[in-house]
Order: C-alpha cells, then sequence, then structure tokens
C-alpha cells in the first residue's frame, strides 16, 4: 500500500512538470519563432513480485508471481524544431528564415561580447544606427569588404536583402547575414529571449526572407488537447492517493484498535 502511495505520487510529480510545459509552450504561442519543448518520461526499474507459496518435494521454494513499476520520473525536456508559418509583415528589418539555420546575436555581458541563436528575426535598428533584436542584442553578420564578423551598422540608410542574406544599404552590398546550423540539435539550450546557446556553430547560407516572421510551431489546439489529459492524469493520481491514505487511516484507527 505505501508503494502505491510513492507510484501514485511520482506520476503526479511528473503531470505536474508537464502541465508547466505545456502552460510555457501555450504562453509562448504568438511568439515570434518559439520552438515548442515536450517532457520526456520514464519509468522506474520494474521490481520483481515473488513469494515462497509454492510447494516441491515437501518444501516451499521460489516462486514468480510476475513485475511491478515503482511509478515514473522526469528524463529530458525535448524542444521540437519543426519551422513555423512564415507571415509577410510591412517592416523592412523584418527576417525570417526558410528551413534550417539560426541568426547570430551578439550581448554585451560586462567585458565579455556573448553569441547566441536565435529564429526571432524580429529586429530593429537603434539610436546608433545597429541592427539589434528586441533585447537589446546586436544582429551579426559578415562584412563584404573586410570579411570580418561584426554587428551590422545600418545607420540612417535603406536596408534591402536578398534571398542569401545579402545586405545592401542605400544601394550597395555591405553586409551578409551571419547563420548558422548545428548537427546535433540536442546541445542547443534555451537561456531565456528567445534565444539558444550551443557549441561548434557551422556558418550556412541559409534562405532569409526580408519583410516576413516565423511564427511559433505551436499548434495551440493540440496544446490545449494535451493541458486537459495532463489535468486529468495529474487527478487520477490524486483520486488513487486520497483513496490510500483513506485505507491506511482506517487501518491505523480501526482494524488496529482494542475494543
Amino acid at each position: 500500500m505505501i508503494r502505491g502511495l510513492y507510484t501514485a505520487v511520482s506520476g503526479m510529480i511528473t503531470q505536474e512538470a508537464k502541465q508547466d510545459i505545456i502552460t510555457n509552450n501555450i504562453a509562448n504561442a504568438n511568439t515570434v519563432g518559439f520552438k515548442s519543448d515536450n517532457l520526456a518520461i520514464r519509468k522506474f526499474d520494474d521490481v520483481l513480485l515473488q513469494n515462497y507459496d509454492k510447494v516441491s518435494g515437501g518444501k516451499n521454494v521460489r516462486n514468480v508471481i510476475g513485475s511491478i513499476s515503482l511509478g515514473s520520473e522526469l528524463d529530458s525536456v525535448n524542444t521540437d524544431f519543426t519551422q513555423g508559418m512564415i507571415q509577410s509583415t510591412d517592416k523592412d528589418t523584418d527576417f525570417a528564415i526558410e528551413g534550417k539555420g539560426f541568426f547570430t546575436v551578439q550581448r554585451n555581458n560586462g567585458t565579455n561580447n556573448e553569441q547566441y541563436y536565435t529564429r526571432d528575426g524580429h529586429f530593429h535598428v537603434d539610436m546608433n544606427g545597429i541592427l539589434v533584436n528586441d533585447s537589446g542584442d546586436k544582429v551579426m553578420g559578415r562584412n563584404l569588404q573586410t570579411n570580418e564578423l561584426e554587428p551590422i551598422n545600418i545607420g540612417n540608410g535603406k536596408m534591402v536583402s536578398d534571398v542569401y542574406g545579402n545586405i545592401s544599404v542605400n544601394g550597395s552590398r555591405v553586409y551578409k547575414l551571419y547563420t548558422v546550423d548545428f548537427n546535433d540539435y540536442g546541445t542547443l539550450k534555451k537561456i531565456g529571449d528567445n534565444l539558444y546557446q550551443g557549441n561548434n556553430p557551422t556558418e550556412n547560407n541559409a534562405l532569409v526572407k526580408q519583410k516576413s516572421l516565423e511564427k511559433s510551431n505551436i499548434n495551440i489546439i493540440n496544446a490545449m488537447t494535451d493541458m486537459i489529459t495532463t489535468m486529468r492524469s495529474f487527478e487520477t493520481n490524486q483520486k488513487i492517493v486520497q483513496s490510500l491514505d483513506e485505507t491506511l487511516n482506517k487501518l491505523v484507527n480501526e482494524v488496529g484498535s482494542v475494543r
């Protein structure tokens, strides 16, 4: 009976964690370039059940009844990198990647300039003429004159990009958007602000659409269905815990009492 409590409670813990992830997905359904997460759950090792009720040759021998699961536990949180729908806009500073790849942005953390990666191409030009994201991180590009990697400086000019991310300012080709890809997406880690941190990025020639944004890949109907299913599963485990608790209470206070 105590084992049953542990099993039901482990189910409540995993379902609660799953609810948190689904809630976060739903909250970001309208976030540009957001990729949904899902929780991988695994079960504890099964326990072998046996007794010595079987009699053979006048002796009680071990009799294997079967096995029983001790419940579930959290395994890992995985991100679905399926591309979202691309929607046209009227802004020159909006970009979307078709297919694989990530934009590269640079964040100034004190004395260090850290590079991060994103599918969110909702950019704008700051007061210094630099192309930045909504968090103020600088969008990186390759200078076509020096071949150096640097923040894209638009100034007050008119910006036009071709499908390969080559950016012209006032009619002169100046930068190429620095897009990268990864051999193993499992190494990418979400750090907040719709950014990823990853190892060993490889520069790629991603197809880029200007005046467009990639919507999140959240299917809100599926997410709501998953939420309802998860809540019902949580409630089922909760009722099992309550039932076992009531049974234990009777066992201790009624069956074991002396009259």
